[in-house]
């Protein structure tokens, strides 16, 4: 050239050593990613921040009163990638299954089987982890306004006990269908609690249910799921007493206004080994009357 300079178009390899130079090494959404999960330390400290940044700004100026729905917003938004993570496991699951279905000795299916469960290990460690965060992030939530934070529709549960240690490739979907059914049923002797909406006496409630839990250290509590009054008590008091609670809410899309029996039916199904019934309708009535028939022991307060 006239000026004596060496001119190169770029190759495809020097676009690629270019971009980790620039960005480092970013693994696609189809690979494993060899990176650490952050410590529990910096996940503490970080949406302590986050909350005690919020706090500062809101307080004392005339957006003090939305306060409340922003944060309970910061946990919703970690309690829907949850959520995805979750359809992401789903649709791993499928790729294993269609991916057994196909091996026939040669390495490309076994390493692809092997890939797409290494992924799936990935992804539940991924979905452990920001289930940690979503809670580190609602008891913060607890501490600044005063009460529990509950999603907007469903249960708040967690598999942190669920480490990648406990799965294998050969049984990786029965390790994780294990899980959730452990999560979503979990484990111990069940009381339920019905009461209607207007009865509030939350020290009666708090006592009767702290009784219980004297006696049955590993209960689980099972309620109707109301957004206020009895059950909401119930649930707060199942929160700080850190005791797992199972949620039955009436399905009216599905039994219209059969549904509040209907969740009596499924409550029962559950096996409790005690009902603990406030004042209420019919809809208490029936579920102490069929709690008397199958002999699960009621106790009435109110």
């Amino acid at each position: 050239m006239a000026d004596g300079a060496f001119h190169h178009q770029n190759t495809p390899t020097g676009a690629l050593l270019d971009e980790l130079a620039l960005f480092g090494y970013r693994p696609m959404t189809d690979e494993v990613d060899p990176r650490p999960l952050p410590e529990a330390s910096t996940c503490n400290q970080a949406l302590g921040d986050v909350f005690d940044a919020l706090g500062h700004m809101f307080t004392d100026t005339r957006l003090e009163p939305d306060l409340d729905d922003v944060l309970w917003g910061v946990v919703n938004v970690l309690h829907r990638k949850v959520t995805q993570l979750d359809g992401h496991l789903d649709r791993n699951e499928v790729a294993q299954r269609d991916s057994q279905l196909v091996q026939d000795g040669s390495e490309i299916r076994s390493v692809e089987l092997e890939q797409l469960t290494a992924l799936g290990i990935s992804l539940i460690e991924r979905r452990n982890s920001f289930e940690a965060l979503r809670d580190i992030a609602a008891d913060l939530y607890s501490r600044q306004v005063g009460s529990a934070w509950r999603p907007a529709a469903g249960s708040k549960v967690n598999r942190s006990t669920l480490t990648s240690a406990m799965l294998d490739a050969r049984d990786f979907m029965n390790a994780r269908a294990r899980a959730d059914q452990t999560v979503h049923a979990p484990t111990g002797p069940v009381i339920a609690f019905i009461a209607e909406a207007a009865f509030n006496d939350h020290d009666r409630i708090w006592a009767v249910l702290d009784k219980s839990h004297a006696k049955h250290p590993d209960m689980v509590l099972a309620h109707t799921g109301d957004k206020i009054g009895a059950a909401k008590i119930a649930s707060c008091w199942a929160t700080a007493r850190k005791v797992p609670q199972i949620r039955f809410e009436p399905d009216f899309k599905r039994h219209g206004n059969a549904a509040p029996f209907k969740r009596n039916d499924r409550m029962l199904e559950a096996l409790p080994i005690g009902l603990i019934a406030g004042p209420g309708n019919g809809v208490r009535h029936n579920l102490v009357e069929k709690a008397h028939q199958r002999g699960v022991p009621v106790i009435e307060i109110g």
